[in-house]
């Protein structure tokens, strides 16, 4: 009996669907892009502090540094939020290689993107190198100010729960249901010993 290939280090496991990776690579890339291009316009064109109305008493700009986490918690331990989010983003890369579900592939792209997002303002703004404060810029009434990558987690995150409430696996299936795999075998009859 010949032994099966050796799949290399650092590629999908066999049966991934490029297509399902492709689309978690796309929704963090749009997630991405669109955080730090907000964050350049921000930091490029308004003051630190500076509010500017776009719906009138519900939506405005308002450009703030947040060191902390969300409603600014844990100011004083902005080096465990990068840790936090580098290990979260490791996490996704590696679980997204068992990805065979669309749905799947979409939440945990966003929840990447934007969990990148927040981690290049950590890594690269002031004051400095893993303890850099994330740009935060959407406000509305009695919430927290927030920024794109922020609503990519969100939305991912929801999704995540959704999906792990409806029952759906990563491969797609439901919850209890055999995989992908043994599906395949239950349908194929079974050869009887020849002879």
């Amino acid at each position: 009996m010949s032994e099966p290939p050796e799949v290399p280090a650092g590629a999908p496991e066999p049966g991934v669907p490029r297509g399902v990776l492709l689309l978690a690579a796309l929704a963090a890339l749009l997630v991405y892009t669109a955080d730090q291009l907000t964050k350049w316009w921000v930091v490029s064109h308004m003051t630190l502090g500076e509010r500017i109305p776009v719906v009138e008493g519900l939506l405005w700009w308002q450009f703030i540094r947040n060191p902390g986490a969300a409603f600014s918690l844990g100011e004083d331990i902005t080096w465990v939020f990068t840790l936090v989010m580098a290990v979260v983003s490791v996490l996704i890369v590696l679980t997204l290689r068992r990805v065979r579900s669309s749905a799947w592939a979409l939440a945990l792209g966003l929840v990447l993107g934007g969990a990148l997002g927040n981690l290049t303002d950590r890594l690269l703004r002031l004051p400095g190198f893993g303890v850099g404060h994330v740009v935060d810029f959407i406000a509305v009434p009695r919430f927290a100010i927030f920024n794109i990558a922020d609503c990519g987690v969100v939305v991912g995150v929801s999704l995540v729960v959704l999906l792990t409430l409806l029952g759906r696996e990563l491969d797609g299936t439901r919850t209890g249901s055999p995989g992908p795999d043994a599906q395949r075998l239950e349908a194929s009859p079974e050869e009887g010993p020849r002879g």
